[in-house]
Formats: C-alpha cells, sequence, structure tokens
C-alpha cells in the first residue's frame, strides 16, 4: 500500500553526455570500477550502483544501476574527478552525486534529488553485483507458459501478460493474480524480487493455471495508471476473468482472483459484482478503510525505524487535517493552497526554523501530485466493507503477522466481520508468524528490509494458497 509523503525515487532510462576535459596528474584509473551504496526513499533502503571506467585517457563515463528496481545500465553524466572529490550530475532525474575518495574501496558523500539531500557512503565492488534469489523458477519446467493479449472494454485497452497451464488435459482451476499499489509488472517485481512469477510457478507446478498480468500503462499493457483509481484497475482484472472463460483447459466455474494488498481489494470489487467469481485468495488485503490503512501503516513503520511516539502522533495528525482538506475540496489548485495553509499554521504552531519551515514545505509541495492525484483521492474514502458484505465466494484470508503495511490485528478481522455481515461464513484465515507484507520472513518486517532478504515468497504460504483451491 502506499505512504503519504514519500521520497520519490523513479529511474528512467537518460542518455547524457559524460566526458570531461582532461585534468592533469589525476589518477582516473583509481576510482573506475562499481561502487554500491544504499539510499533512502519512503521507509525503504534503495541501492544504487554507479559503474565508473575510463573515456579515453583522461575523463571518465558514469552508468548508473538501481538493483532493487530492476535497472541497469542508466547513462548519467558528466562525471568530474579531481584526485579526491567526485561529482556525477544526472539531470533528467533532478538529481547529483558528491563524494570524497576516503581509501580505495569508499567514498563518503551525498545524494541530492528534487530538493532533498540523503547520505550516500559508497564501497567499491570487489566482481559483479548480483541478487539472490534462489526461488526464482528456472526452466525446465512442467508446464506451459503462453504470452497473452485481452480486451478492457470499458476503457477500450489492451492488456498483456502470462498464463501459465499445467501439463495434462485439464480442464484446470485458475487464480488471476492481481498487483498491489503502483505500477508493477505482471511479476509483481520489486527490490530484485518477483513473487507473482514465484507463485505462479508454484501453483502450476501443483494443477492450477495462473494468469499474472502487466498493470495498465507498464510493460506490453496498454493504457494509463497515473490516473486510474482502483476502481478502474478492478475492471482490468474483470476483464481477464472474461478472457478466461473462454479457454478451452480453463475450466470455467473454478475462476478466482489473488489480490496482494491493494489487489486485495480490487479483488472483492470485482467479485462484489461478478457472481461467477469462484474464489478470492486475500494476500495482505485491506479491510479497513483507507485513511485509517495510511494512518497505521505511518504509525507501524514510524515506530520500528526509531521514532518517538510523539512525533509520530504528531505526523499522524498534521495528516488527518491534510487529509481533510483533500476529502473536502475537490479542485486541486484550491486543495494545495488550502493545504499549504493548514500546513503552515502547524509549521508557526511548532517552531519550526526558517530553514526547516522551507524544507518542510517544500516536501509537501513536492508530494500535491500525490496527495491530489484520483488514485490518492478514492483511495482515501474506500470503504473495502462495502464490497466485502456483497462477497458470497470462498475467501481465503492470509496476512504476516509482522506486516507493516496492512496491520494483521485489525485487518483480517475486519475482512472476517463484513463477510459475516453478508451471510458469507466460507472463509478461512491464517495470521502467519515472522512474515511481514511481502511474505518473506523478516526480523521487522520494516520496508527497508525487502530488498535484502533472499527468500522471496514463503513456502509455507504456498502450500496454503494450493492446498486450499484444489480442496474448493
Amino acid at each position: 500500500m502506499k505512504k503519504l509523503i514519500i521520497t520519490i525515487f523513479c529511474f528512467g532510462v537518460l542518455i547524457f553526455p559524460t566526458n570531461v576535459k582532461a585534468q592533469k596528474n589525476i589518477d582516473y584509473k583509481s576510482i573506475t570500477g562499481s561502487w554500491i551504496g544504499k539510499i533512502p526513499a519512503g521507509g525503504v533502503s534503495l541501492r544504487v550502483i554507479f559503474n565508473l571506467k575510463l573515456a579515453g585517457k583522461d575523463s571518465l563515463a558514469a552508468t548508473m544501476d538501481s538493483p532493487d528496481q530492476g535497472v541497469k545500465g542508466i547513462k548519467v553524466g558528466p562525471v568530474i574527478f579531481d584526485g579526491k572529490g567526485l561529482n556525477i550530475k544526472a539531470p533528467l532525474l533532478l538529481g547529483e552525486y558528491k563524494g570524497t575518495l576516503k581509501s580505495d574501496t569508499l567514498l563518503e558523500g551525498t545524494w541530492k534529488q528534487a530538493g532533498k539531500t540523503f547520505d550516500l557512503n559508497l564501497t567499491r565492488l570487489a566482481g559483479v553485483f548480483s541478487l539472490n534469489r534462489p526461488q526464482e523458477p528456472k526452466p525446465p519446467f512442467p508446464y506451459t507458459s503462453e504470452d497473452v493479449t485481452f480486451r478492457n472494454d470499458k476503457f477500450n485497452i489492451n492488456l498483456a501478460g502470462t498464463l501459465t497451464i499445467p501439463g495434462g488435459k485439464g480442464p484446470f482451476p485458475a487464480v488471476i493474480m492481481i498487483t498491489g499499489s503502483g505500477a508493477q509488472n505482471r511479476d509483481e517485481e520489486l527490490m530484485g524480487h518477483k513473487p507473482f512469477w514465484v507463485i505462479a510457478d508454484y501453483l502450476s507446478r501443483n494443477g492450477i493455471a495462473v494468469l499474472r498480468y502487466d498493470d495498465r500503462g507498464v510493460g506490453k499493457s496498454q493504457g494509463i495508471y497515473s490516473t486510474a483509481t482502483t476502481a478502474d484497475l478492478a475492471t482490468d482484472a474483470d476483464a481477464a476473468f472474461t478472457f478466461l472463460k473462454s479457454h478451452s483447459l480453463i475450466d470455467p466455474k473454478k475462476i478466482g482472483l489473488a489480490g496482494h494488498s491493494e489487489g486485495g481489494i480490487i479483488a472483492p470489487i470485482v467479485a462484489s459484482g461478478n457472481k461467477e467469481i469462484s474464489f478470492i485468495v486475500s494476500i495482505a488485503g485491506p479491510g479497513v478503510g483507507g485513511e485509517e490503512i495510511l494512518h497505521r501503516q505511518n504509525y507501524d513503520i514510524g515506530m520500528a525505524s526509531g521514532g518517538s511516539e510523539k512525533d509520530v502522533q504528531t505526523g499522524i495528525s498534521t495528516n488527518t487535517k491534510l487529509f481533510e482538506v483533500i476529502k473536502k475540496e475537490k479542485d486541486n489548485k484550491k486543495a494545495e493552497e488550502k493545504m499549504k495553509a493548514v500546513f503552515m499554521k502547524i509549521i508557526v504552531k511548532e517552531k519550526l526554523s526558517p530553514d526547516d519551515s522551507t524544507k518542510a514545505m517544500n516536501q509537501l509541495q513536492s508530494q500535491f501530485a500525490t496527495l491530489t492525484g484520483s488514485w490518492f483521492r478514492y483511495f482515501l474514502t474506500l470503504d473495502p466493507s462495502a464490497y466485502w458484505k456483497k462477497v458470497k465466494c470462498p475467501v481465503l484470508i492470509l496476512n504476516g503477522e509482522k506486516d507493516l503495511q496492512v496491520a494483521a490485528d485489525i485487518n483480517p478481522p475486519a475482512i472476517e466481520k463484513a463477510l459475516k455481515a453478508g451471510k458469507n461464513n466460507s472463509y478461512t484465515t491464517h495470521v502467519m508468524p515472522g512474515l511481514n507484507h511481502l511474505f518473506q520472513h523478516t526480523s521487522t518486517g520494516l520496508p527497508s528490509e525487502y530488498g535484502n532478504i533472499e527468500e522471496t515468497f514463503s513456502s509455507e504460504v504456498l502450500k496454503i494458497i494450493s492446498d486450499w483451491i484444489l480442496a474448493l
């Protein structure tokens, strides 16, 4: 789920000139190689790698990798090195790295991006960097994979995905995977992990077909993600269901939805209006309202990150006041002005210094596009119970006990309560000890750990999902 006031850290494909004029008596070879460090971004630490190489005898060229985002070889520059100080500019990212060579293996410096500054110390890599993801599927595969496209007639777009079908005659039960918030590909790839591919591989090895698809505007799917609400995205999942119904190897009476995080509310939105959905697997899906999820998420992550109770509660109080503006003022420009006025009163009350006041206001303004966007406005007032009450099919509710994004102590009970209110008692709930929002075994549950954990998705939960579907 999304977290308010985050650092937006998104790499695009950039091409810049990287050569600079020669400087005398500088040993450029002393800094060539790959250097790795971590940038904090909204509760997550993203690894970045700068790859430096000679460009001729007396200048440097650079590329940048973000392994946790699955991006490699971004060309950045120009690069300036004076023998001690290193400067790498990335204009289209609004970014710049400045560091000082402290030893053969250490650069100490800062990364500036979009008006914010982060400490970024880099260490030299001894070899090629690679992420260890032992669960990532490897051939041979005992199932077939088809690249498919299907149509969302309501939005006049084609969506692209992969359908894995078990070996044998069929027809097979099938599940449609629905990603969490943010534009994601069919594997729900994040932090170097591909959880939907891991899930699809396991289920299809055990007799269940799986359709996973790129979100609209991602990969090979058409459409624009940035203007889509949760309800809009539900029509994509419904289109996937319509497509699967006509497939000769799929049992049309055994097609269900498995949604992770925001996908866990998209699933009941679809099922509440489509009685042909045969089951739902809620994977860290929400049961309480959008605003409550955001406040609880900020509290849990803030406290687990070492924040004080007072500071965390102050942040939640601030967000509550900003949210009230968004809910009441539909005009974006007016909402922005009103939020600035509300925020300035808080700044004055907190007696921030002029410098801190400017930084705080700049941070708020950098989030206006998110706060007044279609998705956020819709999610803020979204009530999952209204949809769960209308779900009549069997439901498997899965949550991690250490999930700091969709809290396990409030969301599963809320889903159960709504299902009971709709007279649906066909549900099974598992709150899994020691698992985080991605269903990895974890020590803290903090999003900053996601990329560092080698496990992609709990094998225990994979078995629970497979066994439950096959028993229906």
